[in-house]
């Protein structure tokens, strides 16, 4: 038995709540239904103490609940993301419980060609602009070379407020054309006349 992709359009990026994101990479129904739990738990935080869950402490409540489980085959791979009290904040997490705070992270199986474009453009200094398509072009090398990557685009912009949709499904291959006319490739089957620089 094989791999099976039955839909390039899955919503990768979970709106945990107003100020968080999950994505998810692995089994789907793995990771919606904890990332979905994790909301719950998340809003249940809230209304208890008055005040939202920081992401540090939303990302343990995740890491917990899957250390729990390790062993049991659970198929997550996941970054929670936010802003918070003490500013903007990107973890990554696996279905044993790891638990890592960093600045730039991929997850899942297109991730190796993601980081290859993130390894080579990220800066800290990045503007939003910037950010965006960046994120946009590690997003495409990773569906574009990986099936079980998707075949859609979603970008949103982490900030003070919370968060904001930016793209909301941009088609990668249009997103390859695109591309590839950059580099002065236009798919009339002549591309190795045309020099590369």
């Amino acid at each position: 038995m094989g791999s099976f992709i039955s839909d390039e359009s899955v919503r990768k990026i979970i709106e945990i709540n107003s100020e968080l994101l999950g994505t998810m990479a692995g089994g789907a129904a793995d990771c919606q239904y904890w990332e979905r739990y994790l909301g719950m738990l998340c809003r249940l935080y809230h209304l208890r103490n008055g005040h939202k869950v920081s992401v540090a402490a939303a990302s343990k409540i995740l890491a917990n609940i899957l250390y729990q489980y390790r062993g049991y085959g659970l198929s997550v791979g996941t970054m929670i993301a936010g802003w918070d009290r003490n500013g903007p904040s990107l973890y990554l997490l696996d279905g044993e419980g790891l638990r890592i705070k960093g600045d730039v992270f991929s997850v899942g199986s297109g991730s190796t060609f993601a980081y290859g474009v993130l390894d080579s453009h990220y800066r800290k200094d990045l503007t939003v602009e910037e950010a965006v398509d960046l994120g946009v072009r590690a997003i495409y090398h990773a569906t574009h070379r990986d099936a079980g990557s998707g075949g859609v685009c979603r970008v949103y912009h982490i900030h003070e407020r919370g968060w904001t949709k930016i793209h909301e499904g941009l088609d990668v291959n249009a997103l390859h054309w695109k591309y590839a006319e950059e580099k002065g490739f236009v798919g009339d089957g002549n591309e190795a006349k045309v020099p590369v620089v």
